[in-house]
């Protein structure tokens, strides 16, 4: 993992202190007022220069990227409209025309609604609980699974699998059902679980499920089967700052104190160790080395107040790198409503007036 170019670290403006049993220097101070002679007034420019976004590892389903200078009432923000209100596809109905497994309608009819669907919420509408279904706002996909003794089965076998054909029902057994022009719109990603092998019912021989599933858009924060992540977390940058350095003789000790691969001991070119900081994004601080009385005075922990190190985990409905910017789209579209709101207020003729008038 690299290092973006985010400035001084060692600028104590910017750090959360962590101390033995506490931890200080938690609030922002840049804002007016604060530091007599320094203008901390919000200025675009300024946060355009200092605003950095790196992403440091990418994967099929999880991204890992940093946020640098922003505040973290803006960082936590972003990663609540994460889980509540970007929108995904998730089981909304289910229409159960024969079940003759052991799992009772209402429990198999939420089991499924919790399946993470990879479809692309952006190219269906939002459905009104009252409206019919349309092309335009459901997916519907089809269930039909009947249990039936394996011809020749070997005497004396036990395993279900082997048994029995449709012994297990799994994700993969839904079936998209097109409608209208859906076969066109979902060309190149057809509607699908975005985990083939979830378990949803085990059967035995004259046993079936038949049913009719449809999937609709929604938010987690009307249901959590919608939140488009399984995980949107961050953390702040821990920073280690030495006030003395370390004993030789005590190098391999304080590398102990912290998580593996923080800290490394290097060899002088005069035959004494010295310790280094390898990476500090693997710190988990538990503060140990504050627990040994040698190191007292030497070290001080740390983490950076603006600095957030992101970790998000897609559900399989957006590809990982196109959470965050919709997060941001959403919060945009939250700050022109809002804005409106306030000219609106703004340009309304005073009502006291218009009472005294």
């Amino acid at each position: 993992m690299t290092m973006p170019n985010v400035g001084d670290l060692d600028d104590e403006r910017r750090h959360v202190k962590l101390h033995h049993e506490h931890v200080s220097n938690v609030s922002s101070t840049e804002y007016p007022g604060v530091y007599p002679g320094e203008d901390h007034s919000w200025d675009l420019q300024y946060f355009k220069e200092k605003l950095v976004v790196q992403i440091q590892r990418l994967s099929g389903k999880s991204i890992e990227l940093d946020i640098v200078g922003v505040d973290a009432s803006i960082a936590n923000a972003l990663r609540r409209i994460l889980m509540s209100e970007v929108p995904s596809i998730a089981i909304e109905n289910v229409y159960v025309w024969n079940n003759t497994s052991v799992i009772h309608d209402e429990v198999f009819a939420h089991r499924v609604g919790l399946i993470p669907m990879a479809v692309d919420p952006r190219l269906l509408n939002m459905k009104g609980s009252e409206e019919t279904p349309t092309d335009r706002d459901t997916i519907v996909f089809k269930l039909n699974v009947a249990c039936k003794h394996r011809p020749k089965a070997p005497r004396g076998e036990t395993d279900p699998e082997k048994l029995y054909i449709n012994s297990n029902v799994y994700s993969r057994d839904l079936v998209w059902a097109p409608a209208g022009d859906q076969q066109t719109v979902f060309a190149e990603f057809p509607p699908r679980p975005s985990n083939d092998n979830i378990l949803l019912a085990k059967l035995r021989p004259g046993q079936t499920l038949e049913m009719e599933l449809h999937a609709n858009k929604g938010i987690g924060m009307t249901h959590a089967k919608w939140s488009p992540v399984a995980t949107a977390t961050y953390r702040l940058l821990p920073h280690i700052v030495f006030r003395n350095p370390i004993p030789s003789h005590l190098c391999e000790k304080f590398r102990t104190c912290f998580s593996p691969g923080v800290i490394e001991v290097k060899d002088k070119s005069d035959g004494e160790k010295e310790v280094v900081v390898a990476n500090p994004r693997l710190e988990s601080m538990s503060r140990e080395v504050y627990r040994h009385s040698e190191f007292d005075g030497m070290v001080e922990l740390t983490r950076i107040r603006d600095f957030f190190l992101f970790s998000i985990e897609s559900t399989g409905a957006y590809p990982p790198q196109d959470l965050l910017p919709e997060s941001i789209r959403i919060m945009r579209e939250k700050v022109r409503t809002l804005r409106r709101a306030a000219e609106a207020l703004k340009q309304a003729p005073n009502e006291d007036e218009d009472m005294e008038g």
